[in-house]
């Protein structure tokens, strides 16, 4: 997802990014490549807290919508993008004994859980339903 930050810098101070979806969520650098970088990591890393603590992440705002924010003024807006991971749900699936031993036996060998092995079995095989090597 891309949400929008403001980029603040004064004389004599680092770069600083903030972000009007996430209150709260700063940083700051001496110069302007390693403030952008900075920036998609605090994003990151907010988001993660906020998921581990069942908080909802808000959609991005429109610039249009953010245009009447005094926090604006004197700021440069950029887009930081970041991925927003899924809400893990649980499903069930139905297999032979023997063919779940050997699931279990194969994530074990790969040091994945189950659901980590069948998971990433599922999505690395191709259109044709044939599991890539």
């Amino acid at each position: 997802m891309d949400y929008i930050a403001y980029l603040h810098k004064e004389r004599k101070s680092d770069y600083g990014v903030s972000f009007p979806d996430f209150p709260g969520c700063v940083t700051a650098a001496p110069t302007l490549d390693e403030a952008k970088r900075l920036a998609v990591e605090a994003l990151e890393f907010h988001i993660r807290g906020m998921l581990e603590d069942g908080d909802p992440v808000p959609m991005p705002s429109s610039l249009d919508r953010l245009a009447r924010d005094p926090a604006i003024e004197g700021a440069v807006a950029f887009l930081v993008t970041v991925e927003v991971p899924d809400k893990v749900e649980r499903f069930n699936i139905t297999a032979r004994r023997s063919q779940m031993v050997e699931i279990d036996r194969r994530a074990r060998a790969r040091g994945m859980t189950r659901s980590a092995y069948v998971v990433a079995m599922a999505l690395a095989s191709d259109a044709k339903g044939r599991a890539r090597a």
